[in-house]
């Protein structure tokens, strides 16, 4: 069987592919951004088309970087930002809207309306927050707002796709309209316990179901990419968001295992196995992958402003040049100054989900610097994914004995001990921590029977260090915190956005 596993990383800021040889070594790379449109303030558009360009060429780099030909590749794996939506027309293939990306707020106001009377009816089908963070309401925007769209929609000439959707569809040239569970989970349309599109949802939300892929497992031979652009027919056999994506290439098989990717925001998952754990505490209910068609479902909270708020102060206080700069930049000092920094740039994810709320930069004298500030970023970081893994350990009934990362800023060292200070409890660092990208790696590898069962993937593990937290009196740091983090909630229903 030939070896090479190509991985599709279809990001929030960029399009990435990763070539894996078959014992998961990372041997080729291509990574293009494109271009992130703010039309308004608190909304985020991508152009598909630009997603797929740039994917593409991502694909081909990392082929020429492995210096392998597209017929020596056994097995295509696709995990893509979740919640990200694109409509298209069925016949021509051209998009009618940019994508509405996931942190887009522009639908906020209609989803807590539909909160006030369904929020529980819709959170008991679906284990999610009925929020502007999901694609449901995305795609009614859609619909509402572009003329003729609705009319289209109802005639069946319209498809929607999360970001792996799209991707597929051009790959394989407009043959294979198809999602995975675990993305069709982020929906707002889907029905976590039965395991399919509900009718009633959809009917809720005004979306015709004529638009929507057919969902498949995770793993297993699911599509087929044209010749025409490939250069060769070959299997799509993994696809997951990218959450759970990470949760898979992290080997966190067993219900109680979790992990936290550092990316543009921060995203804390713990598998549950079979059984669907109901939040106590603003968590989500969610599919963590589909295997032979049975569910395995997980508990997650999400961040919306990590990797982000590095990018903001590179590029909107330009006081780095590049996002691995705010470690030197943070350590020059070595502390906040007493600085405390909310990063609710697009709201406040959990557990708080305030769609209202904005960010603050809060004890600043005339002492505080640009050190002092990199260091409060990473220290916000740290403790809105604190606040995330606390609330779930309450959901589970017990602490999380252990932290796994990944993404981006876990190779932030500082960041990484500050963080298990807080917890206190280790956290691990895999050697790969293209955890996302790796797991889509596994399970198309899977899907071709390159490796067996989850049994043997689980002899991949390979730690790169442990972070033991050093217990500090952490008092005053989240009495800041927490009093900070107050001040910022409901900030837009007294002003202007």
């Amino acid at each position: 069987m030939k070896p090479y596993i190509l991985a599709i990383d279809a990001g929030t800021t960029s399009s990435r592919a990763i070539v894996f040889d078959g014992n998961t070594k990372k041997i080729g790379l291509g990574q293009f951004q494109f271009t992130q449109h703010f039309p308004q303030p608190s909304l985020v558009e991508h152009d598909a088309n630009e997603i797929w360009s740039t994917q593409h060429k991502a694909i081909k780099e990392a082929l020429k970087q492995a210096k392998v030909k597209p017929n020596q590749i056994s097995a295509i794996g696709i995990t893509n930002q979740r919640e990200t939506t694109v409509i298209w027309d069925a016949k021509t293939g051209a998009p009618i809207h940019n994508a509405i990306v996931w942190q887009d707020r522009r639908t906020s106001d209609y989803c807590a309306s539909i909160k006030a009377t369904h929020g529980e009816y819709i959170t008991a089908k679906t284990g999610l927050i009925t929020d502007a963070y999901f694609s449901g309401s995305k795609i009614r925007w859609i619909l509402e707002n572009i003329l003729g769209a609705r009319e289209k929609a109802l005639k069946g000439e319209l498809r929607f796709g999360t970001i792996d959707t799209w991707i597929i569809w051009k790959l394989t040239g407009g043959r294979s309209h198809i999602t995975d569970a675990s993305n069709a989970s982020r929906t707002l349309l889907y029905n976590i316990h039965t395991g399919g599109w509900d009718e009633e949802l959809c009917a809720l939300l005004d979306v015709p179901m004529s638009v929507l892929p057919t969902v498949v497992d995770s793993s297993g031979l699911l599509a087929i990419t044209d010749k025409e652009i490939m250069g060769e027919a070959l299997p799509i056999s993994g696809i997951a968001g990218d959450q759970q994506s990470a949760l898979f290439g992290q080997l966190c098989f067993e219900p109680g295992e979790a992990k936290n990717t550092y990316g543009t925001g921060c995203f804390a998952v713990t598998n549950t196995g079979e059984t669907i754990v109901e939040s106590s505490n603003q968590m989500l209910s969610t599919v963590a992958w589909q295997l032979d068609g049975k569910l395995t479902y997980a508990l997650e909270g999400s961040v919306y402003i990590a990797g982000a708020l590095v990018q903001w102060l590179r590029d909107g206080l330009k006081i780095i040049e590049q996002n691995s700069d705010i470690e030197q930049l943070a350590l020059r000092e070595g502390h906040s100054g007493g600085i405390t920094m909310v990063p609710a740039l697009t709201g406040l994810g959990a557990p708080h989900w305030d769609t209202y709320a904005r960010g603050a930069l809060m004890g600043i004298t005339r002492g505080t610097n640009d050190s002092h500030i990199a260091y409060a970023a990473i220290e916000a970081i740290t403790l809105s994914t604190a606040d995330v893994l606390e609330a779930m350990a309450k959901d589970l009934g017990k602490e999380l004995k252990v932290i796994k990362v990944d993404g981006g800023a876990s190779a932030n060292d500082t960041m990484m001990q500050l963080q298990a200070n807080i917890l206190g409890c280790p956290v691990i660092r895999p050697a790969e921590t293209e955890s996302t990208a790796l797991g889509a790696a596994l399970l198309a590898g899977l899907g071709i029977g390159h490796w067996k069962d989850l049994e043997e993937l689980k002899s991949l593990l390979n730690v790169d260090r442990s972070f033991e937290p050093a217990h500090l009196d952490q008092k005053l740091l989240r009495s800041q915190w927490n009093r900070a983090v107050e001040a910022c909630k409901g900030w837009i229903q007294t002003g202007t956005d």
